[in-house]
């Protein structure tokens, strides 16, 4: 049993079959992407990991407890994080209280804007959102504007304000999308660190493959909201049901 279980799967709109008898398996402690050609479904089936959608039939569980039916922040608080395509930032806010807001989240299940003036004095949480900086190498930037950041700094801060949750799993929706060479570069290494010092597991949407091959540990193909094949990244390389999705996707 993985930590994350999907298993027949199925999501309609309307007359247009989303999601078609998905399964899949994530490892704890694993990287695990989940790729495809545009239309894949993929997106929707995030969605029906974080509680945005609901599958019609078939379940998600989550450390062998259901997500179904729960509500994305319960979600969140039952140890699910997703890093959106778009970083969700709070761009007139500092970099430093950005992360500030989840550390109080994390600690109080709520957060309250009247207490904001104080939670200058609050130690703890206070050392904790400059550890987590310093973790993303965003430690100097504390006092920056959220809105002022190149998108990898702002990719480097929704990283901070979702791992300062401490969470099991951390969905990654495209983490590099509309980045420089540099930045999804960058963004790579800061993935790989997470992974190798953290205790936590990663499930990535990614159309990038130099980002997929750096990182999965196993991959899992969906074409037509239907799982083409789950294999390792040196097999789904030349895999040639891949290579049709992909090649047909060009055509």
């Amino acid at each position: 049993m993985g930590i994350l279980e999907v298993k027949d799967v199925n999501k309609n709109f309307g007359g247009l079959r989303a999601l078609s008898d998905v399964t899949l398996s994530v490892a704890e402690g694993s990287v695990h992407a989940i790729i495809g050609p545009n239309g894949a479904g993929k997106s929707t089936l995030l969605n029906c990991l974080v509680g945005k959608l609901i599958p019609d039939t078939g379940s998600v569980m989550f450390d062998g407890q259901s997500v179904l039916g729960r509500k994305p922040h319960e979600i969140n608080q039952m140890g699910i994080s997703r890093v959106f395509q778009t970083p969700e930032i709070f761009g007139d806010l500092t970099v430093f209280e950005n992360v500030m807001i989840p550390c109080f989240a994390s600690r109080d299940g709520a957060f309250r804007m009247h207490a904001y003036e104080h939670m200058m004095q609050e130690a703890d949480v206070v050392e904790t959102a400059e550890r987590m900086l310093s973790d993303v190498k965003m430690l100097e930037k504390r006092h920056a504007h959220a809105a002022s950041l190149s998108r990898g700094d702002k990719r480097r801060l929704e990283m901070a304000m979702c791992l300062v949750q401490k969470p099991r799993l951390l969905l990654l929706d495209e983490p590099t999308a509309g980045m420089s060479r540099a930045d999804t570069n960058n963004t790579i290494d800061l993935l790989k660190e997470i992974r190798d010092t953290r205790d936590i597991t990663m499930a990535i949407i990614e159309h990038d493959m130099h980002v997929v091959f750096s990182l999965a540990q196993r991959i899992t193909v969906l074409a037509q909201g239907t799982p083409l094949v789950e294999d390792t990244p040196d097999v789904i390389k030349g895999h040639p049901k891949v290579r049709e999705a992909y090649l047909g996707e060009a055509a």
